[in-house]
């Protein structure tokens, strides 16, 4: 009888660090809807790795060809005000990665994303990183980095955000942060009993598990 070989199982993209750290943090068997899921490539890593019942939701048409290309559940759509139509408690966890700062009402999208899930995960590019910090000093322009390619005419980024500044808005919309990592550029984990001052100089992404505070 012929060999029959096994399915190859998808990985997370190199150049997004944050992805395998977020992926870790999704439970085996949840319902999870990822918003602004891109191509698809978390999503399908979740659904043949954690046998999660997936959804998703993104704004660009070539996005949603690639997950749909992918046999993901995907509908095109606008965190900014689409996210009103999922109902309360209707997913296990929503996932945010990269997104958050590109949105034009962060506040209103985090606060939906705590309301349609028990869970939210919530990756965000650390825009108080020393090494931005360094290019404002020396140059006086806006900086670009590695994991902030853009220049600052084309960037999707329209709303700045600190680790510090997150921590803060999560406050302010009554949010628990249950888990919480700082990483470097390589995806490495910063000291987990660092204070937030460290993890907002040295960290350049940051990513939170949040859920909503219980009165």
């Amino acid at each position: 009888m012929a060999d029959v070989a096994s399915p190859k199982v998808p990985t997370v993209p190199a150049s997004r660090v944050d992805l395998a750290v977020v992926g870790g943090l999704v439970p085996p068997g949840a319902r999870v809807l990822d918003v602004g899921c891109g191509d698809g490539n978390l999503l399908e890593w979740l659904e043949a790795t954690k046998r999660i019942d997936g959804r998703g939701i993104e704004l660009s048409q070539k996005g949603v060809n690639a997950c749909v290309a992918r046999g993901l559940s995907v509908i095109q759509g606008d965190a900014d005000t689409d996210l009103a139509t999922y109902p309360d408690g209707g997913f296990d966890l929503v996932i945010l990665s990269q997104t958050l700062q590109a949105t034009n009402r962060p506040r209103h999208v985090l606060e939906e994303l705590l309301r349609i899930g028990r869970r939210a995960i919530v990756s965000i590019p650390n825009f108080g990183h020393w090494r931005i910090r360094s290019q404002f000093l020396a140059f006086g322009r806006m900086p670009v980095t590695e994991d902030l390619p853009y220049s600052w005419y084309d960037t999707p980024n329209i709303h700045f955000c600190t680790i510090r500044d997150f921590v803060e808005l999560t406050r302010e919309v009554d949010a628990e942060i249950v888990e919480a990592y700082a990483l470097d550029a390589g995806g490495r984990k910063l000291f987990s009993q660092a204070p937030w001052w460290f993890w907002n100089l040295f960290g350049e992404q940051g990513v939170f598990v949040l859920e909503k505070r219980r009165t």
